[in-house]
């Protein structure tokens, strides 16, 4: 009877101990450590816009981040903090998407990368597309997240080697946009002619109908573009950033 009842006493011990690990695990708060954990990691994998998959497919913070994210508590995060959450989530599921998919040339070659892949954010499953429509441009109704989320191509605005923080939020949205719209690999002016990523294309009603994308890239540009400049949009490279 004692042995039987030590045992039992054993499975109880453990079972508690694994839901106490577990209720710790899950609904995970998000403070200011997250925003340096992920700070951290893009400094040490990401330069000039490229990013080092092959170092982060074994780098065990980067998986900590990734179960983070997935088990996150976002109750209690007011507007930017979410925002900035949000596409730091965002940005690090592309790049988790891409590894556990390599080896790769491009996003491309994966069916349903964006629009059918489910990627865990705060407790939820959604797909890309749903996390930047719905979580971020719904909600916030900001273009200027085109300009900081991060497809994992050549063709996207450059990923940044620092992460997105509440308190900095703005000043990073303004200058991402800024320095994309004054990019010339991104917005290619030629005497009288004018081609635009595709982005402008693809979300012309985020920056007010294509009537208005001219007006909104003058807001942001050095050299304002003419109105009555032909316009066109290039071919988006989908060629893997990488190192």
């Amino acid at each position: 009877m004692k042995k039987n009842s030590r045992f039992v006493k054993s499975i109880i011990n453990t079972f508690i101990i694994a839901f106490g690990i577990t209720s710790v695990t899950l609904g995970q708060s998000i403070d200011q450590g997250f925003f340096n954990r992920v700070d951290a990691l893009l400094s040490a994998n990401v330069s000039n816009g490229l990013v080092d998959y092959n170092s982060l497919k074994s780098d065990a913070a980067f998986t900590t981040l990734i179960d983070e994210i997935a088990n996150a508590d976002i109750s209690q995060l007011d507007g930017r903090s979410l925002q900035a959450f949000y596409i730091n989530a965002y940005n690090l599921h592309v790049i988790n998407q891409i590894i556990k998919h390599s080896p790769l040339t491009s996003v491309m070659d994966v069916p349903g990368f964006f629009d059918k892949n489910l990627v865990t954010v705060a407790q939820s499953q959604m797909t890309l597309n749903q996390l930047e429509k719905e979580r971020l441009i719904s909600q916030f109704n900001d273009p200027r997240f085109h300009f900081v989320l991060v497809c994992g191509a050549n063709g996207c605005p450059p990923i940044t080697s620092t992460a997105y923080t509440p308190d900095q939020l703005q000043s990073q949205l303004e200058q991402q946009t800024k320095a994309a719209i004054n990019d010339p690999t991104f917005i290619k002016v030629s005497d009288n002619q004018v081609e635009l990523s595709q982005i402008f294309n693809w979300y012309a009603s985020d920056f007010g109908g294509k009537s208005n994308v001219v007006s909104y890239i003058n807001q942001y540009r050095q050299d304002p573009i003419e109105v009555s400049t032909e316009m066109s949009h290039y071919e988006y490279d989908w060629s893997l950033n990488t190192k």
